[in-house]
């Protein structure tokens, strides 16, 4: 069982399935019991319960990263 991804207002998350539009980067705009985050490739947000994400995350990026 992993523990708990840390994640802040700015990241950037890569996930595991693509969003329609083909990318797999999204921007974290929100955090608390769910999330709010945009993707990189079109623009459009959504928010999603914290626990799924957590699950569908495969790399947190900060911006200190790049």
């Amino acid at each position: 069982m992993q523990g708990i991804v840390r994640m802040n207002v700015g990241d950037r998350l890569v996930l595991k399935k693509q969003h329609p539009c083909g990318s797999c980067r999204f921007e974290v705009l929100r955090v608390g019991s769910e999330v709010r985050i945009r993707c990189m490739g079109c623009g459009r947000d959504m928010m999603l319960d914290r626990v799924k994400l957590e699950k569908a995350v495969r790399r947190v990026e900060t911006p200190a990263d790049e």
